[in-house]
């Protein structure tokens, strides 16, 4: 199955380089995103675009689709079930949850001349950075890439209302499953209204690609052939 990966902010493709490479040898085919204003030379991009640029690689895939968000683009992932909910054949959620309609994408930081720069590590002090090495907070501050404000400031819209048959995984980090359900039942009414919603639990921080991409590609195969 093709299955399309999507990085959350501040992030390219690459970021999917070793996740991508067990899937493969497990017998699907990854598609790695690397989203406009994230790495794709433009030096502006909206929201808009981002989820056209998901739409357009949901309708390239051979079949039917899995299509997996990592944290804020688990919004994306779930916007692409409600633009193609007969092509997207299970939406994978690693580390987040999706926004509701009529709500901001990812307004979580600050901006500065048009972008939403990474904000260095002290938001991301306890779980989700715990096993990060310096190395790779190093890595990662280097690399990341600045969000252009139509981005995070984007309004996510949702109208089709057969996105809550598209099977769901929530992949689990730095929270677990129990901690997951209770969100669900309060405050993701996306999700509360979902038909079909299983959990995997993963034992990572927030970037589970960087510190556990084997395990990751484990769980993001085992969901594509049970969908």
């Amino acid at each position: 199955m093709d299955i399309l990966l999507i990085g959350g902010l501040w992030l390219d493709g690459s970021v999917w380089e070793r996740v991508a490479s067990t899937l493969e040898s497990l017998g699907h085919r990854p598609v790695p995103l690397t989203l406009p204003g994230q790495g794709d030379g433009t030096a502006a991009a909206t929201l808009d675009d981002q989820v056209a640029a998901v739409v357009d690689a949901v309708d390239a895939a051979s079949g039917r689709a899995m299509v997996v968000g990592h944290s804020v683009a688990c919004t994306l992932a779930w916007l692409a079930a409600d633009r193609r909910p007969e092509r997207v054949a299970k939406v994978a959620l690693v580390g987040g949850v999706p926004t509701s309609d009529g709500r901001p994408y990812a307004d979580l930081f600050e901006v500065t001349d048009g972008v939403m720069p990474f904000p260095g590590w002290g938001p991301f002090q306890g779980p989700d950075a715990a096993d990060l090495d310096e190395t790779a907070r190093r890595e990662m501050a280097a690399a990341a890439i600045p969000v252009p404000e139509a981005v995070a400031r984007g309004v996510v819209r949702l109208t089709d209302e057969r996105r809550f048959d598209v099977p769901v995984v929530v992949v689990c980090p730095e929270f677990t499953p129990a901690q997951a359900r209770e969100w669900i039942d309060g405050d993701v009414p996306e999700l509360r209204r979902a038909g079909r919603v299983g959990f995997a639990d993963i034992d990572s921080g927030h970037w589970p690609m960087i510190t556990q991409p084997a395990e990751l590609a484990r769980i993001l195969a085992a969901a594509a052939e049970a969908a």
